[in-house]
Parts: C-alpha cells; structure tokens; sequence
C-alpha cells in the first residue's frame, strides 16, 4: 500500500486518508474517491489531499477484518456471530449467555503477523451476555497485504468459542442462624442465575446444622446445587463442606485466591455440582463465586488448579459491607510501626 499526498486530478480511485469538507458536505475518511468526488474538490478548490492506495496483492481493510474474524470463530458451534465490516473493523458477538474460551497463543500469534492487523478481545473464561462483544477484529491501515491477513487468518483459526449453559436449573440451600441475614442475597443469588440462563428452581431454608443441612442436600432438586450458610465457612471441616460430605458427596476445594470470595467451596453431590457460596454472594458486586458459577454452569471444568490461577487478577474491588477494611487504619502511604500486623 502507498500513502502520501496526490494531486486532485490523480486522486481518483485512491482511498481518501482524512476527512474533507466540500461545501456542506463532508467527505468521510476511507472513502475511495469516485470521479464525482474529484469535481467537487476541485470546484471547492482543494489542489491535492492524503490518500492510500492498494497495490498488487493488498486487500481492503473490511476484506481484511471480514477474514480474520470468520477465520477466528471457524469449526467453533454455534454461540458467535460476526458484525457487517465497517471501517476495518468486525465485531465478533455473542448470540446469548455463556463463558469465553480463547486460545491465547494463537491469537498473539496473529497479533505478531503484522501490526496494522489487530485482534482484542475479553479476558478468558469472561461471561457474556447476549449481544455482548467477545472481540474486535481492526484493521489499521486502509489495506494490507494479503499474504499476511491469511498467516492472521490462519494463527487465528479456531481461537474463540463461547461456551453456552449446560445446567437448565438450581437449588438454593439457605442455613440460619439466629440474627443472620435472612433473606439477604436471594435476588442477587437468582439474578446471578437468570443472567446465565438457569432457573432458580427452589430456596430451601435450614438450621445452620450439619444434619439438616446434609438432609437438604439429599432432597435438593435442581441440576446444581448453591449453598448459602448463615455463619461464614471457616474450614473444611465446618458445617458447610461436612454436610456435603455427610450427604454422600465430596469437596474438592475449600479457599480461593480471589477476594472477595475467599470463602467459598466447591464439590459435587453424584454427578451435581455442588458451590458453598462465600457470604459476599449476598451482594451484587462481582466476586470469586461469579468466576466460579458461570463456568460450572456453562461446563467448563473448575479444577484445583483453575482455581489457584486466579489469583493473577484476583484482588477485585473493595466491597462497602465488608466489616473489616483490607488495609489497617494505618494512613495510606505510611508504614505499620513495630508490632503492628499488616
């Protein structure tokens, strides 16, 4: 591709680099310059202006997004589609709710193609909802050549899926205590729900009591079961986790490095998943169960070690419920004196 000032009378075809006012119209960037647009410069008494120009080989830059992006969602199912290409640009969109699994080194592979070819997207494992945008295919430059958009292409083949809800229904099981929350984090435990799809299929209430407890669990209904104790879980061997246990299923973890959500569990009743929720689920605010729920729900595996890699972003907002700040009352900036726990 060529780019640089052209006479207006040698401009005609060439793709124009910046937008120009003829009159009260205003020629829009990208645009390739067309016989009656070369008159109407010349008559407003432009002499020469910046354009591009493809040369052999070159494709357009919508031609250009249009293929990386098919070639990103290629073989992948149904659960994204891709935008009209505009400005060298195509969105890839999810058509509902799910989870984003991406291939991280096939997409810096095409990103190292060739600078003017660009793909962004979501973090990994990012739920969506529908109509959200899960990347961006953009082409810098006005063209590029062809060679290079199909090694992109080709890097980027099979790089994006999004993986939709398996799990149709859950059970919230709520343990009290006297004083507790009580219905405190139902709609913001079933709001969670319905934005991935999942009927809240019933709210069982329990004393906060390993036996009861366990007997819940038996009976539970849903295709994933949730549990909200009424005093935090603070180890594995608490009411929470034995109950499970108890119940006949089993914990795989208890404790993430996500904050908030420190407290949560996760473990599985047959072939039901089963998640402690951390008392912060209450809330709205995004925590460590959101990272785990979605997954679950969309079947993508949560393991051990899934989980201890999310840490590396796991220090999520403060939270204006939580009764202990983070930090001591120590001023910012200022070191703990001798003695003092930080």
């Amino acid at each position: 591709m060529k780019f640089g000032p052209a006479a207006i009378k040698d401009a005609e075809g060439a793709i124009l680099a910046h937008s120009v006012t003829v009159g009260k119209k205003r020629l829009r960037k990208g645009q390739v310059l067309s016989a009656d647009h070369i008159v109407s410069l010349e008559e407003a008494g432009i002499t020469d202006v910046t354009v591009a120009r493809l040369g052999p080989g070159d494709l357009h830059e919508d031609e250009a997004a249009s293929l990386v992006a098919a070639a990103s969602i290629e073989g992948m199912g149904d659960g994204l589609s891709l935008s009209r290409a505009f400005t060298g640009r195509v969105n890839v969109i999810a058509d509902g709710p799910g989870v984003v699994l991406l291939d991280a080194v096939r997409l810096r592979e095409a990103n190292r193609v060739n600078p003017m070819i660009t793909v962004a997207t979501v973090p990994p494992f990012q739920q969506m909802a529908s109509g959200g945008m899960v990347a961006t295919v953009k082409i810098i430059s006005y063209g590029v050549p062809g060679e290079d958009v199909a090694r992109a292409a080709d890097h980027a083949r099979g790089s994006l899926r999004l993986a939709r809800p398996e799990i149709a229904s859950a059970s919230l099981i709520v343990t009290e205590i006297a004083g507790g929350a009580g219905e405190k984090g139902r709609d913001a435990i079933a709001g969670r729900l319905e934005a991935l799809g999942v009927e809240l299929a019933e709210v069982v209430r329990v004393p906060h009591e390993t036996g009861a407890l366990a007997q819940a669990l038996a009976g539970a209904r849903g295709a994933a079961i949730l549990i909200l104790t009424g005093s935090a879980t603070s180890d594995s061997a608490d009411t929470g986790p034995e109950a499970l246990r108890r119940a006949g299923g089993r914990v795989d973890r208890f404790g993430m490095p996500v904050d908030p959500g420190n407290l949560l569990f996760i473990g599985a009743l047959g072939q039901r998943p089963v998640i402690g929720l951390p008392g912060c689920a209450r809330s709205p605010a995004l925590n460590g169960a959101d990272w785990v729920l979605s997954r679950v729900v969309c079947g993508v595996e949560v393991s051990h070690e899934d989980i201890a890699a999310m840490g590396v972003g796991g220090l999520l907002k403060e939270i204006p419920t939580r009764p202990m700040p983070r930090r001591g009352k120590a001023r910012a900036g200022k070191a703990p004196g001798p003695g003092t726990k930080s």
